[in-house]
Formats: structure tokens, C-alpha cells, sequence
């Protein structure tokens, strides 16, 4: 296969040779377009008046010409864009759907996404799964990362932005590119005002996730406005295939449209004027509209993806304004920074809403390295902002398309100030970091950045290379895995599915089945009760025909068995038995994962999300995301929630639906544990408290949980926290060895108070003895265990009639104490 830039060049030609087979040839030639070849690129476009160049600002060397004369005929502010454009495509038949999250969970193949077309891959492109509509428009919030040094520089970039789509995925015989494209043309005469002279169709190609196909880009006075994407093809092993359905994506950038509409100054200042009045207020950065005027069109110079000597750049552009150097950037550099607050904290917005969270690791250190270049901005200007008030104007501008943003504040605002605590910190230990550095490289500021969190900014005379943002990003573009199943495959030939029978009732522990293959010591039957291991649950144990299994895994819709010394044949029926109180155990952990997940987000807040679980017979664990080490009382409260959901007896519904109708009646938070694939997926609905995707073995009510214990948690990693449990059996064993460890405790210390003093040595040793036995009992009884020796022995007494309170009341009597 071939990488995409390559795959591109190789088609273009072919695309171009035969234009009338790959473009909207029909409409063009119809409303007076010709076509023609760009002297500059030598790329074939489309204008209704003869030109040498196309509309591409590289080659035409007019830059942003829209700027303070748009010709569009129709002024539009920002939300009015969607609105005027879901409107249009609605009479043209197209249904306007609402927004996937940023953060893509159902999609195995990024972490945030990156444009309109993600919120419907894999499964709808490769035509596995129906679309939610079809055709539909899509306002969908996307976010690039590698944009972040431009921001408030090029006065056109962004990290987050709105791509409206306009997508249709059907048969070959039912497609119509003539029409998807006629639509279009009509957003740019109706809805823009645009005029026919005012237009340039460039023909391209396109390539991305595997798929092919050719595209028509729209530019106008040098902005490119959309981009129709025609996915035809797909790039396999064997070569380029045609998919199964076309596909139409086609991507209108709401900011570009906006700013070009209104011909503001910046693409900032049409996106967001409310925010940025505000911030010019607090910081008494000016604004001067005739400058910018004369700057932005010149900005794209300074572009650091394309600039090599950013020096030179800048001269360039001073010398077009006719400004000298330093006095261009005194007014700039400021402006640039109150650009970029405002831009990165929108993003971080959008992000935080939807249950992402900075961190040091994966996709969430790019989110810090915007809090952090922001609250940067804010230092080194001395402003007096606060980033909770911007996020909240933000959610106040934007409440019309998206109201949720403004129903999660208060959790967006509880992560932002455990951000700035975290900068603060990170700022009184820059001075000792960088005391021994002689000489700081280019490697030593992204190690000091990656390791430390520690920004050029932060280290006096230092000059960070204009792309430095770019180039910590890099680092981390690659999505963790966590909790992953991984088998190595059987070669078994072809067999029939098998039939799994252990979503239907998880007591179901004796089944009837059909051998179908063995090989080696490995057993595929027609059906199976055997629950395989996956989702982080592990295997079922028990016997097929007195035979010993031992081990259960999945291959694709295959369930295979070890079987120990096999005494039957393919073809024989046999009798499956499985462990119950193993696997009762394990539907115990398996659905108090899903209520303690329920319950820290009821405690801590909305962001909480599953990042990885493993369920075991003796305990489990779920990771989740947080922001900071839980404290012991989150913890309590925590466990509180989760026995008051045990014990208010509620239904568990466990259902299969098809992947639109699960996501459409519940919502995008059923994908906790990560991209679930298939047509079908299996909706575990604990009403009124948690959904999620999961092919576990569950209860049939929260009181089948019995109790739920939390043993310990620990920050497995920045941004996940760990919480290691037991339920049912398992947690009543943990209670009582828990009391018995204060019983020993208690009886050692069987003391009177005016006693403890003069044996504290004593005490010491032996709570060190104790303390071997349970490695994770609380460090806190130390201190109890030698100053409130009578309270431990009325402890003791306790736990023989009510073991079950023993640490309740031990916590009553730390927080007596003051600990």
C-alpha cells in the first residue's frame, strides 16, 4: 500500500485525464464555467472568467484578498453559518444530525476527532454499519494539534475548529455527483451571495484511513471555503479496489465561511468578537482594525510549517506594511497571545465537556500544552484573565448550537483550577531544574517540556524555535491501548460461527453443544455457554464431557476451548458444566465495575470515563479518569454510592441494538471501554444510573451485587486513577479479614489510655508484625493504634456482634482525632 502523498500523485493524472468521469463536469459547463490549467501549479481549475493562474493563494500572490471587501453579498455571523446552511440543505432533502464528542471513543483509529467524515468510520464507510441519516449535514467540533504555533499568528489557524459536512454513503448505481455538487454551488450563490466571477473549482485528489477517491476544492479571493471529497476507492494489499458504497465528504470549514463572509481582520475576530471584547477590556491590549487589515493578508508568510528562516519572515511582512520590524511585533506579539488564549481555551472547552483531560501521556498532553501556552500568554503579559471566565463567554457565545457546553461548567471549572495548581507548581521548580544547565538545546527545552512541564517561557534567555509546539506534539500523536485482549490464532479452516449463549442468562452454567472442530487441544463447538476472556474479564473454568477446560479465548466470531485430555470426537454432542460460583463471582465484579464507574462520576463529575478494567475472582479493578489522587473521603463516598445503587434493587436490562439505534437512544457515552466493532452491540442498562457497550456476563439486578468494597487506589498514570474492589463473596471475605486484622490489632493493644504511652515501643513492634499480614491496611491506625489503645479495644468488641462497621467506626474515630 502505498503512503497517502503517494497514492495522491499516482492518481491525479488519471483523475484529470478524464475529468467528465471524476468531476462535476455537467454543472459546471452548464453555469458557464471553463476549464482551465494554473501556469504556477499546473493543476486544472474552473472559473467563469479566463484566468492564467488558479485560486490558490500561492499562486495567484494575492494572499487573504477578502479582507475588509468580502464579495460575498450575505453578511453572516459565526452560528448563523450553520443556520443558514442546515437550513438550505434541509430543502434539498439532507437531514441535519447533531454533533459527535471530540473525544472519539466509538473510533479505533484516533483518539479526538479530526474532522467530519471520523464521526463516521470505520464502520459506516466500509458499509458494515448503516448512517444515522443519509444524506446528512453535521456542525461536528474537530481538533489538529499541529496548527498550534500558527494560532494568533497567521491569523487563520486553529486547533479547534467546526467542519460542516456534507455527507451521503450509497450504491454506486445511486450516485449522483452532478447533484451533491449542485448543492454546493447554491451554499455559494444563496447562502454566501457570491457571484459566478468570484468562484475557482480546482480539480485534486484525496487520500486517507486506507480510502481514495478525487475532490473539488472552492476558493474565492484566496480562501479555500470547502472541499468536496468523492471516496470511491479503496487502497488494499492486492491493490486499489472500488468500495462497496460511494461515499461523499465534503468539509466547510464554519470559521473560513464566517470570516470570509464578514471580511474581518482576522479569522478570530469573526469567530468569537464577543470573547475577544471582553479579553481586550481585562488587558487593555488594543485593537487596531486598519493594521490588521494590512497584516493578515501578508500572515500566511509567517507560516511555520512553510517558513524557513522566520527572521527573514517577518522582515517580509514589516517591509509589505511598511512598518519597521519591532515595532510590527510589539503590536502583534500581544495581540497573537490574546488570539491564542481565546482559541486554545474554546478547544479545551469542547474537550473537557466531552470527557477528555490534559495529562502527561497520549492525546491528553496536548491538551496541557495548550492550558499551559495559554496560562504562558497570561504571565508573560501580566494580564489579569481567568481561564474559567473564558471558557464561560465561550459557552455563553455558543449556546445556541451547542447548549450542553454550558450545563458542564462547573466540572470544566474544577479541572482548570487542578491545571493551574499543577503550572504553579510546575513554575517554583523551574528555577532548581535549570540552575545546572550551561547550555539548553533544542532537545533539552522538549525534554524539559516533556518531562518537567517546564515551557521555554519559563527559562530566562531562552528563544523557543516558532515551531516548538508543533514538535512536542509529535511526540505524542499515538493513541495508549489499554486492557487489551491479544491471542495468538488458531489456523481452524472454515467453520460456522459459534453461538454464544452466555448473554442470555449469566446463571446459565450447563449447556448442550455440537463439536464442530478439534485441533490440537483446542475445541470449537456450535454453541457455548463458556464466557471467553475479553472486555477485561477472564475466562470461564469448568468441563466439556468431564473433560477439564481450561482456558476460553475469542477468534473473530469463533469461541475456542483448551480442553485437557480430550475423550470425544468431532460430530459428538456433548455437555458443557461451568464453575458457578466462579462465574457468578465474576458477573458480581464485572457489573459493580459498571456502578462504580456510575458512582465516581456521580462523586467526582462528568469527565469520569472507563480507561481500562480487569475483573478476577478474588477482586477487580477499574481505571478511570481524574484529574488528581482520590482522597480517602472521595473514596468513601465513592463506595457510599455504590452500595446505595446495590442496594436500591435496580433492573439491569441487557439487549443487543443495531449500532445507530444504540447511539442514537443513549448517547456516545455507552463506548466506556473503548471502539466496540460489529453491526450489533449488546446495551448493558442499569436504568437510571449507567449504559455502556459490553459483552460481559452481568447480574440480572444491582442486589444480586450483594456489597461492594473498595480496597485501595493508586494513580496508575496522570489523568487515571485506579480502584481496586471486591463484590459479593469476595467483599464479604475482604470485610472480615479487614475486622480481623483490627481484632488482632485490638487485642494487642487491650489497654487502658494512661497505659499506651509507656509501651508505645512495644505497640510499635507489634503493629510492624501486623502490618506484615495485611499489607494494605491504613498507615492511620499507626498513630490510633498507640495513642487511642481503648479505642481499639472497644473496637474489638464491636467486631463480635457487628463486624460489617468495624471500619465506619474506626473512621469515625480518625476524624475525632483530627486525621
Amino acid at each position: 500500500m502505498l503512503p497517502d502523498k503517494e497514492i495522491k500523485k499516482k492518481y491525479k493524472p488519471i483523475f484529470w485525464k478524464n475529468p467528465e468521469k471524476y468531476y462535476a463536469t455537467q454543472v459546471l459547463k452548464e453555469e458557464g464555467f471553463a476549464r482551465a490549467f494554473c501556469k504556477k501549479c499546473k493543476k486544472p481549475f474552473w472559473s467563469t472568467v479566463q484566468r492564467e493562474v488558479c485560486g490558490d493563494p500561492a499562486c495567484s500572490g494575492e494572499g487573504f484578498a477578502f479582507i475588509g471587501k468580502s464579495p460575498a453579498g450575505n453578511t453572516l455571523a459565526y452560528v448563523d453559518i450553520w443556520k443558514k446552511f442546515s437550513s438550505m440543505f434541509e430543502r434539498f432533502g439532507y437531514t441535519p444530525i447533531k454533533r459527535y464528542p471530540t473525544v472519539a471513543r466509538w473510533n479505533p483509529t484516533m483518539e479526538y476527532t479530526n474532522a467530519s467524515i471520523a464521526a463516521f468510520q470505520p464502520y459506516v464507510i466500509s458499509g458494515e454499519v448503516e448512517p444515522p441519516a443519509n444524506p446528512l449535514v453535521i456542525p461536528q467540533v474537530c481538533l489538529r494539534f499541529a496548527d498550534t504555533d500558527n494560532v494568533g499568528i497567521t491569523m487563520s489557524h486553529n486547533t479547534g475548529f467546526v467542519m460542516i459536512g456534507q455527507h451521503m454513503f450509497v450504491a454506486p448505481e445511486k450516485w449522483n455527483q452532478n447533484e451533491v455538487f449542485r448543492h454546493m454551488l447554491q451554499w455559494n450563490l444563496k447562502g454566501l451571495g457570491l457571484q459566478k466571477k468570484d468562484m475557482a473549482f480546482h480539480e485534486d485528489a484525496w487520500a486517507g484511513g486506507g480510502n481514495l477517491g478525487c475532490c473539488m476544492e472552492m476558493f474565492s479571493k484566496g480562501c479555500e471555503l470547502w472541499n468536496q471529497v468523492y471516496m470511491l476507492y479503496e487502497q488494499t494489499p492486492s491493490g486499489v479496489k472500488d468500495l462497496k458504497i460511494k461515499v461523499l465528504d465534503m468539509g466547510l470549514g464554519m470559521e473560513r465561511n464566517a470570516w470570509f463572509a464578514q471580511g474581518a481582520p482576522t479569522i478570530y475576530d469573526a469567530t468569537f468578537p464577543h470573547v475577544l471584547k471582553k479579553l481586550r477590556s481585562s488587558t487593555g491590549v488594543s485593537y487596531d482594525e486598519k493594521t490588521l487589515q494590512k497584516y493578515t493578508p501578508y500572515a500566511s508568510l509567517l507560516n511555520n510549517d512553510e517558513t524557513e528562516d522566520m527572521d527573514k519572515a517577518w522582515k517580509t511582512v514589516a517591509s509589505h506594511m511598511k512598518m519597521d520590524v519591532k515595532a510590527l511585533k510589539e503590536f502583534m506579539l500581544p495581540s497573537a497571545g490574546l488570539y491564542s488564549v481565546a482559541e486554545h481555551m474554546r478547544s479545551i472547552l469542547f474537550v473537557l465537556n466531552d470527557g477528555g483531560l490534559p495529562s502527561n501521556v497520549g492525546g491528553g498532553y496536548n491538551l496541557r500544552m495548550l492550558l499551559r501556552r495559554s496560562f504562558g500568554f497570561i504571565d508573560k503579559y501580566h494580564w489579569d484573565v481567568d481561564v474559567k471566565e473564558v471558557v464561560e463567554w465561550h459557552a455563553e457565545d455558543l449556546k445556541k448550537m451547542y447548549p450542553e457546553l454550558r450545563e458542564n461548567l462547573a466540572d470544566v471549572h474544577k479541572i482548570l483550577d487542578a491545571e493551574k495548581i499543577k503550572y504553579e507548581n510546575t513554575k517554583q521548580k523551574t528555577q532548581k531544574i535549570i540552575a545546572g544547565l550551561k547550555e539548553v538545546k533544542m532537545q533539552d527545552l522538549i525534554t524539559l517540556y516533556d518531562s518537567q512541564g517546564i515551557s521555554p517561557d519559563m527559562i530566562p534567555g531562552v528563544k523557543a524555535p516558532d515551531d516548538f509546539y508543533a514538535r512536542v506534539s509529535e511526540r505524542h500523536e499515538q493513541k495508549e491501548q489499554k486492557a487489551a485482549t491479544h491471542k495468538t490464532e488458531v489456523a481452524v479452516g472454515n467453520v460456522q460461527d459459534t453461538k454464544a449463549l452466555y448473554f442470555e442468562d449469566y446463571k446459565l452454567t450447563r449447556f448442550k453443544g455440537k463439536v464442530l472442530k478439534i485441533k490440537g487441544d483446542v475445541v470449537i463447538l456450535d454453541q457455548t455457554a463458556f464466557y471467553p476472556t475479553s472486555g477485561g474479564q477472564l475466562h470461564d473454568l469448568g468441563t466439556l464431557q468431564g473433560c477439564a477446560v481450561e482456558e476460553v479465548w475469542k477468534q473473530g466470531a469463533l469461541i475456542l476451548h483448551r480442553v485437557k485430555n480430550i475423550s470425544f470426537k468431532e460430530g459428538d454432542a456433548v455437555e458443557g458444566k461451568i464453575d458457578r460460583e466462579r462465574r457468578i463471582q465474576m458477573a458480581q465484579h464485572h457489573t459493580s465495575t459498571h456502578i462504580i464507574n456510575a458512582a465516581a462520576k456521580r462523586v467526582l463529575g462528568r469527565h469520569v470515563n472507563q480507561a481500562g478494567a480487569f475483573k478476577d475472582v478474588d477482586k477487580a479493578r477499574i481505571d478511570i479518569t481524574h484529574f488528581e489522587s482520590l482522597t480517602e473521603e472521595e473514596v468513601e463516598k465513592i463506595e457510599k454510592e455504590a452500595n446505595a445503587i446495590v442496594s436500591q434493587s435496580i433492573p439491569i436490562e441487557k439487549k443487543f441494538y443495531s449500532r445507530n439505534e444504540a447511539e442514537q437512544k443513549f448517547g456516545m457515552e455507552i463506548y466506556q471501554g473503548g471502539a466496540v466493532p460489529g453491526k450489533l452491540l449488546r446495551i448493558v442498562n442499569i436504568k437510571g444510573v449507567d449504559v455502556e457497550a459490553c459483552g460481559g456476563t452481568h447480574l440480572d439486578n444491582t442486589k444480586e451485587a450483594e456489597l461492594i468494597k473498595i480496597i485501595k487506589t493508586t494513580k496508575v498514570q496522570d489523568g487515571v486513577i485506579r480502584l481496586v474492589f471486591a463484590a459479593g463473596k469476595a467483599a464479604r471475605e475482604e470485610v472480615k479479614e479487614s475486622a480481623d486484622v483490627l481484632a488482632e490489632i485490638a487485642q494487642l493493644l487491650h489497654c487502658t489510655k494512661e497505659q499506651v504511652p509507656g509501651r508505645a515501643e512495644e505497640l510499635f513492634t507489634l503493629w510492624k508484625d501486623v502490618v506484615k499480614k495485611k499489607k494494605n491496611a491504613s498507615r492511620k491506625l499507626v498513630s490510633l493504634s498507640v495513642y487511642h489503645g481503648d479505642v481499639l479495644a472497644e473496637t474489638a468488641r464491636m467486631l463480635k456482634t457487628q463486624p460489617e462497621h468495624v471500619l465506619k467506626t474506626v473512621e469515625r474515630f480518625l476524624k475525632e482525632i483530627g486525621m
